[in-house]
Formats: structure tokens, C-alpha cells, sequence
């Protein structure tokens, strides 16, 4: 029900999604970091929205069909699980769940390189310093991508965060052999990851 003259945005969709079906469809990567103000150092695209869910789960056929007036792009996945490392953002009148900020910089960096610029991931990442150490350890704990875990951490340690050295990378696993992320990169040895050249030469906000 919409009284009229009301303007309803995807929000209230995702709103009513999660409510009445306790789906774990939630905004996710970028658009949650936008929602938890942890984007607005970088040019937001707000017509863009991008959402998360587990493999079993598809937007309602009323949500796909409606022009919500943004672009949205929706990814089924499981990589990491669909409880862990959410929050509430409060709305006008109601509040939905969202990726908080360290595991929404963990799905950028699972659609990255394709979907997501990796020097936009680290600038994201400079603006996360205030990230809780055990949070951070169980989403890597749990986080099924090795990709994203390597990413994960050479973008925290090169940012020089903190809490970074307060993590227990022993109990991380990170896989073994080489992961090309991106052709034609710089070899990072540590995290046995290739990625762009103009990222790993560039320093601390200095890309």
C-alpha cells in the first residue's frame, strides 16, 4: 500500500522484502558503504544500486518489474555467510539491513576487477579506520573467496590501518599459488596476487 502523493524508492522495496519474507536480499558493496556514509569522499553514483542475496534467493517479480528510477544489479552468492557482518541503517520511517562497512568492502572486492575498479576498493578502504579487529577476523574466518581475502588484507596493510595488526592471519586461510586478479599487473609476492600497476606504486592517498 502507497498513500498518495508518497514517493517510494527501492528502499522501502527492499523494506518490505526482507520484512515479509525474511530474505537476506540487503544493499550491498558500494551502495551500503553509500548508506552508512563511508563513500561521500568519492563521486557516488546514486542511480546505480547494488544488492546481495544467498544462491537461492531472486528479487520478486513486483520488484524487478517496478522503475524504482535506479539501475539495479543484483548477485546471488555464498561466499561469505548471509548473517555475518550486517547492520541497520535508519530511513525516514523505517530501518533495512545492510552490509556493514568491512564486509561491503569485501563484496566490492569480489566483483572486482570486473565490476568494481580496484584503486576505487583502496580509496574505500583508506576512509574504513575505525573498523573493529574481531569483526574483521570472523567475516575473513568465514569469507570463502580467496581472492577476496588477499585483497582484503594487502589493501589494509597498505593503507596502514591499525587494526590491521591486531588480526590473526593464521587463522586465515589464504589458499596456496598465485592469483592473477588482473593482466598485465605488478606481482604483489606476499599476498601472491597480481594487481594494477598504478596501485600498488601509488602510496597511502596518493593515487
Amino acid at each position: 500500500m502507497i498513500r498518495v502523493g508518497d514517493q517510494v524508492g527501492y528502499e522501502g522495496a527492499i523494506y518490505a522484502v526482507q520484512k515479509q519474507t525474511r530474505s537476506t536480499i540487503h544493499p550491498g558493496g558500494r551502495t551500503a558503504l553509500s548508506l552508512l556514509g563511508k563513500a561521500h569522499y568519492l563521486e557516488v553514483d546514486s542511480k546505480r544500486v547494488t544488492l546481495f542475496g544467498s544462491p537461492s534467493e531472486k528479487l520478486p517479480v513486483w520488484f524487478r518489474k517496478h522503475a524504482w528510477g535506479v539501475d539495479l544489479n543484483f548477485y546471488s552468492t555464498s561466499f561469505l555467510p548471509p548473517d555475518l557482518g550486517m547492520t541497520d541503517v535508519e530511513l525516514k520511517t523505517f530501518s533495512i539491513r545492510v552490509s556493514g562497512a568491512p564486509r561491503a568492502l569485501m563484496e566490492c572486492l569480489y566483483l572486482a576487477p570486473e565490476k568494481q575498479n580496484l584503486t576505487e576498493c583502496y580509496e574505500l578502504m583508506e576512509g574504513l579506520n575505525n573498523l573493529r579487529p574481531d569483526q574483521v577476523q570472523l567475516l575473513l574466518e568465514k569469507c570463502g573467496s580467496i581472492k577476496v581475502k588477499r585483497l582484503f588484507l594487502y589493501l589494509a596493510e597498505k593503507a596502514s590501518h591499525d587494526w590491521f595488526r591486531f588480526l590473526d592471519l593464521r587463522k586465515v586461510d589464504l589458499g596456496r599459488g598465485k592469483r592473477s586478479v588482473v593482466k598485465g599487473g605488478v606481482y604483489v609476492e606476499k599476498y601472491q596476487i597480481t594487481v594494477p600497476r598504478e596501485l600498488e606504486e601509488g602510496g597511502k592517498s596518493g593515487l
